[in-house]
C-alpha cells in the first residue's frame, strides 16, 4: 500500500506543477505540503519501504514511477523522509 501511497504522491506533484506552469516552485510546494501533513506513524510506514528502484521486484522498482517528474517527485519525498 505505501508504494500506491508514493505514486498517488508523486502524481500528485506531477499535477500541481502542470496546473501551475508559471510557478517553477510548484511541484516542490506539493512536496512540501504533502510531507508536512504526514503523521509520524505515516512517515515510519513510508521509511520501510526500499528506496525508488531498489528493489527491482517491487512496485518502486524499474518502471513509470522510477523516471521523469513522478521519479524526481518519489526520490524527493523519501529523502526529506529520511531527514
Amino acid at each position: 500500500m505505501g508504494a500506491h501511497a508514493l505514486g498517488a504522491a508523486a502524481y500528485a506533484v506531477k499535477a500541481a506543477a502542470l496546473a501551475h506552469p508559471a510557478r517553477p516552485s510548484a511541484a516542490e510546494d506539493e512536496i512540501r505540503w504533502q510531507v508536512n501533513r504526514l503523521t509520524e506513524q505515516q512517515r515510519v510506514a513510508l521509511r520501510r519501504l526500499p528506496l525508488l528502484g531498489e528493489n527491482t521486484a517491487g512496485p518502486l522498482g524499474p518502471g513509470l514511477l522510477t523516471s521523469g517528474v513522478l521519479g524526481t517527485a518519489i526520490r524527493q519525498i523519501q529523502t526529506r523522509l529520511q531527514d
